[in-house]
């Protein structure tokens, strides 16, 4: 049985640094066994779906990826809180899927991947940040945006994003998982996954189990399923 690798928060060009290490860890991908990877969000310190937005170090990621699909490795990617209108851009013929969440069975275990930006109802601030930078007056202003400007907005929006509210950021909202947790997994899924917390924790809720997977940028490790 082929393993499943993930790769989460790895935020490159930002407290991820630069793409090498990430990129010599996906072309050993094959010779591991991988099967399928799955990006779960935040692969970048901030990456929006249009050219002038451009991050260092993309085009040699995507470069990777299609190598990997190009051996038989499906590719899902989940956009984080710091990915803006990747849906339907010019980078989403790079994966084999790409969206909000993502169901899946590997070894028998129903998983439901969430990036997990959001799910904490109290943090009211943040919810209103993300309704807004996602929202279709953004994407249109944005998708017409000189380069310098580009670079401009997301140098703002970086700085935005970083004084939302910081206590909501730096504790784990468990009680807010776990109400999203015990009501998806009663759709039919066995394990919640998520990012973005940056943190290696697994507890187990009423209908099944809740993983928080590491941040990419901190470990620097491939996380894997299966293939025992």
């Amino acid at each position: 049985m082929s393993k499943l690798a993930i790769v989460a928060d790895a935020h490159i060009d930002g407290p991820g640094g630069d793409a090498a290490p990430l990129l010599a860890q996906l072309r050993s991908l094959p010779a591991e066994g991988c099967g399928r990877l799955l990006l779960m969000g935040d692969l970048f310190q901030a990456w929006v779906g249009f050219p002038q937005f451009e991050p260092a170090g993309l085009a040699e990621l995507l470069a990777a990826i299609a190598e990997l699909r190009a051996r038989g490795i499906r590719v899902d990617y989940l956009e984080g809180n710091r990915d803006f209108f990747l849906a339907g851009s010019r980078y989403a013929a790079a994966f084999d899927s790409i969206g909000d969440e993502i169901a899946f069975d590997w070894d028998g275990v129903r998983y439901l991947a969430v990036h997990g930006d959001g799910l904490d109802d109290n943090d009211r601030q943040y919810r209103l940040w993300r309704r807004a930078t996602k929202s279709l007056p953004i994407e249109l202003a944005m998708r017409f945006l000189p380069a310098r400007l580009a670079r401009r907005l997301v140098d703002s929006t970086e700085r935005k994003l970083a004084q939302t509210n910081f206590k909501h950021r730096v504790e784990i909202p468990t009680a807010a998982i776990e109400r999203f947790a015990e009501r998806r997994l009663a759709e039919g899924h066995d394990v919640l996954l998520l990012g973005h917390f940056h943190e290696e924790r697994r507890w187990p809720v009423a209908a099944g189990e809740v993983w928080l997977l590491p941040a990419w940028f901190r470990s620097r490790r491939v996380e894997w399923i299966g293939g025992e």
